[in-house]
């Protein structure tokens, strides 16, 4: 899978979404970045897993004494090196690494931040200071169901244990002392059926979804995908639900 995926990264060779017309509506008010903001100090050192190619940890991450940003495709490293080029003041350094297999000092950072990304607790556990606090945001089992139900494929669909439910109780079981657990249900309207398309195409939400590639061999899947537009088509936009959760750890 870790194959696969890694694949799949190096030929997006970045998170960019800003191409992406949507916009969000979000009934929680949990806010990945502002919690960051509000654990940071001047002088601390923070861990980034799985930052691809460091958009959002270039442009929403707090002034810090430094970061340490890591991504397992050596692509996505790239474009983050090549991103930084905007960012001369931001005192961050990008580098190659799986999450199942970090390569750093027990009690070294204060934070420790993985958005959207797998998570090993024990070693996250472990590398972080006394009193260190780890922030994850995560996408549950339930995130974009009606879509997943459509296809009958996704990620997670097929779990019998959600994704939040494996990370809250490995974070537990690690160690940490306070743990904190926030449902998050946004709504994204996407502007137009291609906008909605580009996001499958880049990101896991349908296994094996290559969009216009698929649908030029499998009449199948874009059937289902106008099924979707059609069914899901507001005023606002294409309607995706999303069901992410969000936890603050404390060693």
């Amino acid at each position: 899978m870790q194959e696969k995926e890694l694949k799949k990264y190096e030929e997006i060779g970045n998170w960019n979404f800003s191409d992406i017309q949507y916009i969000i509506e979000q009934e929680s008010c949990w806010d990945f970045y502002k919690e960051i903001s509000k654990y940071s100090k001047k002088n601390s050192l923070l861990l980034d897993l799985g930052t691809g190619g460091g958009e959002k940890v270039l442009s929403l991450m707090p002034e810090v004494g430094m970061i340490i940003a890591t991504d397992f495709s050596p692509k996505m490293i790239e474009t983050a090196n090549i991103n930084k080029k905007n960012y001369p003041n931001k005192n961050i350094k990008f580098v190659i690494m799986d999450n199942l297999n970090m390569k750093f000092p027990n009690n070294l950072f204060d934070i420790v931040t993985a958005r959207h990304t797998i998570i090993d607790a024990v070693q996250i556990y472990n590398c972080l200071s006394n009193n260190g606090i780890l922030i994850l945001e995560g996408v549950d089992k339930y995130d974009c169901w009606e879509l997943k139900k459509l296809f009958n494929r996704g990620q997670a669909f097929k779990d019998s244990i959600s994704i939040s439910k494996k990370d809250y109780n490995a974070i537990k079981e690690a160690g940490f002392s306070k743990v904190h657990f926030e449902k998050i249900t946004q709504y994204e309207y996407y502007k137009t059926k291609n906008d909605l398309l580009a996001l499958l195409i880049k990101t896991p939400i349908l296994n094996n979804f290559s969009g216009l590639n698929v649908f030029s061999k499998n009449q199948i899947e874009k059937d289902l995908f106008d099924a979707y537009v059609s069914t899901h088509t507001t005023k606002k936009g294409i309607e995706l639900k999303r069901v992410l959760y969000g936890i603050v750890a404390q060693k």
